[in-house]
């Protein structure tokens, strides 16, 4: 087992720079190559990991010796073709963003490839501390899950590198690019799988008079999302892309038969506006059908995680897990199956939502 943890990373836009601070933040570990084809983010990279060796393709980051693992950070439409290239030359543990893919035939792609090393699709949203607690909590707090409720109300896509996150064939679509993350906490608060999905959604404000490279952003800014599951819970995704003024931009809810638990969690903190003092901290609400009277406790998170990147905090802790796994020494938590469920679910979604039909999903 090695000393010291050497990653490559592969794709170190804003998602990208936000694992190498994050890396940087583990005891023995360290970047030591990447790669980059945009110049300006390259330069950031550099600047984040001066000691990384800057590659400029994926082979040549593969010969690099002292390597023991991966993160793929690249837009959403490459994932698949790069773990089939990855697999072919130097299978090495692998932190595979989100979206595992982006379409039905990457999908079936994806069957083919026989990837020799550990994959963990990275869903941040698990490891944030406020929902990792309702986690934890959700059975004492409700006697068993029956309705689910995720609200995100949030700022509009970012800009990305080639703006590849406004259109729908390289990012997959919303329901797919951004949502992929609750459709897994879904399953994973539930331990169920979903049967059916309706949805309907729309490009109601963001982006409309843009044009790229003589396109239209197609992307969608608003959606509701109804998901029913094999255990007779059913779930509901609440997104808007346009309200960015909200104080806590994901709130979650689960109701049994005991009672309700509930996660508030805020956006960035570099994006709250500083004349109204400090961000607020994330909560969790515990609220008992008897004795009546919620329980609310803050969970706040080290301002050093916060300031690492966008997620809370749950790139750090994502990143510590993955660290045993390259070590030897713990399991894979978030599957290739989980990353693919997560994506079906979204596919189902945008079906769902373009045709006005609900979709029946596979039994598993």
């Amino acid at each position: 087992m090695p000393e010291i943890v050497n990653y490559g990373i592969i794709g170190c836009g804003m998602m990208g720079q936000e694992h190498m601070r994050n890396i940087a933040l583990l005891p023995d570990a360290r970047v030591v190559a990447v790669v980059e084809p945009d110049s300006q983010q390259a330069a950031l990279a550099r600047a984040l990991a001066p000691q990384a060796q800057l590659c400029p393709d994926i082979d040549a980051l593969l010969a690099v010796a002292p390597l023991d693992c991966l993160v793929v950070a690249s837009p959403n439409n490459l994932h698949v073709d790069q773990i089939a290239q990855i697999a072919a030359r130097r299978a090495l543990p692998m932190l595979m963003e989100k979206p595992l893919f982006t379409a039905p035939d990457q999908a079936r792609s994806l069957l083919q490839i026989d990837y020799s090393a550990p994959i963990w699709v990275a869903m941040e949203y698990r490891y944030m501390p406020p929902i990792q607690a309702l986690i934890e909590q959700v059975d004492a707090a409700t006697g068993g899950p029956v309705m689910l409720t995720i609200r995100e109300h949030r700022y509009p896509f970012l800009q990305k590198v080639g703006d590849w996150n406004r259109f729908n064939d390289r990012s997959g679509g919303t329901l797919v690019e951004k949502c992929c993350h609750f459709f897994d906490l879904m399953r994973l608060i539930l331990r169920a799988e979903p049967v059916r999905v309706m949805a309907s959604a729309s490009q109601a404000v963001n982006h409309r008079d843009e044009v790229i490279d003589g396109r239209r952003p197609d992307i969608w800014d608003n959606g509701y999302v109804i998901v029913d599951f094999d255990n007779g819970a059913r779930a509901m995704l609440e997104l808007c892309m346009f309200a960015e003024g909200a104080r806590f931009q994901e709130e979650i809810s689960v109701v049994g038969p005991k009672g309700k638990i509930e996660a508030h969690v805020p956006g960035p903190g570099r994006f709250w506006p500083t004349h109204l003092g400090a961000p607020p901290v994330a909560q969790v609400i515990i609220s008992p059908r008897s004795p009546r009277g919620p329980q609310a406790i803050e969970v706040p998170v080290d301002p050093t995680l916060l300031d690492a990147g966008d997620h809370n905090g749950s790139t750090f802790y994502q990143h510590s897990r993955f660290r045993e796994v390259v070590l030897g020494r713990g399991p894979v938590e978030v599957s290739l199956q989980d990353g693919a469920i997560a994506v079906e679910m979204g596919l189902a979604a945008q079906d769902s939502a373009l045709t006005g039909q609900a979709v029946t999903l596979p039994r598993r």
